[in-house]
Parts: C-alpha cells; structure tokens; sequence
C-alpha cells in the first residue's frame, strides 16, 4: 500500500511551461492549421527559472520494469512513433515508476447562482475525467481526493501570460499549460529518500467543449511522460489545435512505451551511486 502522508524536500523546480497560444477564430479545415492566415491554438515550449538550490548529485540512471499496459501495447499497424522529439529532462525522461499513478482533479461547485458558470464547471470537469479515462488504458490511473497526496494535479485556473519575444507585442494568454518539479520523497525515517517528480496541469475553463477535451488529453500526456510534441496533427500531442482534435493515436502510445523503455534518474534511491 503506497502511503500518502509524504516528506517532502523539494530539492529542484525546473518547470517546461507547455501551453496552448489562444486566439482560434473560426475552425479551419487541418491542412490550413499553420498557415500565416489562420489564428491558430499552437503549443509552445520554453524553460522557467528555478529558484530552489542545486541538486549535487542525482542517482545513477536506470531502467524501471516496463508497465504491464504498456508491455502488452503492440501496434499491428506499425504506424511509427515521435521518439525523436521527446525533450530530455537533467534527470533523463520523466518516468513513472509507481504505480497507479494518482491524480487529484480541482473540485468544482455542484451548485452556483450563475447557471452558465455551472454548466461551464460540469463540462471542464467532466473533460479532464474523460482524458483520464483514456490514458488509463495505458497507465494504471487513480483519482484521489487531496491534493499533498498527488502526483499529477489538475487546476481549473489559467495559466500565466507567456512573455513574447517581440517588443511592443502584449503577452499572449494560454488555455493550458503543464510544469513539473523534482523532490525527494521518503516512506519512512529509516528508509533512504529516493527522486521523484510531481506535475502540475493547468486548463482554462472557458474553451470550446472539444478544444477543452483536446487539451486535457494533450496536457496529461506531457504529465504521463511524453516531454514532447508530435508533428503530425493525427496524434494527440501534436503541437497545435486542429478543428477535429484527435484521440489517442497508436504513434502516441508507441511514443509513451519507447519512453518508458529508457533508463531515468527518477524513482530510484539517492543512497545509490550518484552521477553529477
């Protein structure tokens, strides 16, 4: 049984803001996503500063047993993966090791005296569930009602303005983002501590039902471990919004179960031999 009261030492935040450029107009068929004319929801990439102290020494890397879901995945149509453009963290991929995997999902107000708000909290709740749902047929899932017990913690909130890089232009809003942070977790006072990680999701509510569904799929598959975007706009990460978001595509899970064939830093004992 896996013990949720935790001691935690954060010892690194390094966070990868993932997020969704807003400003979709009208849906555009997907061979036009990117072209110059069209305002599309596009996914970007960019590193934020850390203000915890430097970690020494990581354990050394090393490769956890494949998840049964994922040892069982075999892809009959050999439709390929996006391997190549899954980003590698300091501490290798952001693998989980322990399992299932637990979530906490922000609760929303089952009651409200505006309608629309509620209709608008039921929806964006019942995106993230349905997201859930999906991966777990790859992952073992579970829900969990506090939020110190998580690994992965989804917020009904939007994610800061990214900065643009070009002056006079105003900062652009998201409507999605996922950061991660890296600790030091112990089960008990004899034990050694070993390195995990923790993600954390961020999904505006006020999106379009199928853009919302799009991007908590999306979102939990960077927080699921693929660090990366796809480009092909078939798979679930790939980096832009199209107008018939897909669903979860067998080059997304070849992706995952590559990824989870790799040696990590994560998961394992700080006693064991470091590496710097």
């Amino acid at each position: 049984m896996r013990k949720i009261g935790r001691s935690r030492v954060v010892l690194l935040l390094l966070s990868l803001l993932l997020g969704l450029a807003i400003g979709f107009s009208a849906p555009s068929p997907i061979e036009e996503c990117e072209s110059s004319s069209l305002q599309s929801t596009a996914f970007s990439c960019a590193k934020a500063e850390s203000s915890a102290p430097s970690l020494t020494a990581f354990p050394a890397p090393k490769v956890h047993p494949l998840p049964t879901r994922l040892a069982e995945w075999h892809d009959t149509t050999l439709s390929g993966d996006y391997f190549d453009q899954i980003a590698q963290t300091e501490v290798g991929y952001l693998i989980w090791s322990v399992f299932p995997i637990q979530i906490f999902v922000e609760e929303v107000a089952t009651s409200t005296g505006n309608p629309a708000e509620l209709e608008r909290s039921q929806i964006w709740s019942k995106a993230v569930l349905q997201a859930i749902q999906e991966w777990n047929q790859y992952l073992p899932l579970a829900l969990v009602t506090r939020s110190e017990a998580a690994d992965i913690l989804v917020w009904r909130s939007s994610p800061p303005l990214k900065a643009s890089q070009t002056p006079g232009v105003p900062h652009r809003a998201r409507s999605a983002e996922t950061r991660y942070e890296l600790y030091t977790h112990k089960t008990s006072a004899a034990e050694p501590a070993w390195l995990t990680h923790r993600c954390i999701i961020r999904l505006r509510p006020s999106q379009a039902t199928q853009y919302l569904q799009a991007a908590a799929r999306h979102e939990l598959g960077h927080a699921l471990g693929i660090w990366g975007h796809s480009p092909l706009p078939t798979d679930a990460l790939y980096f832009s919004q199209v107008r018939n978001p897909p669903q979860i595509s067998n080059r997304d899970v070849n992706t995952l179960k590559r990824i989870y064939e790799q040696p990590t830093r994560l998961g394992w004992s700080m006693s064991n031999e470091a590496q710097p």
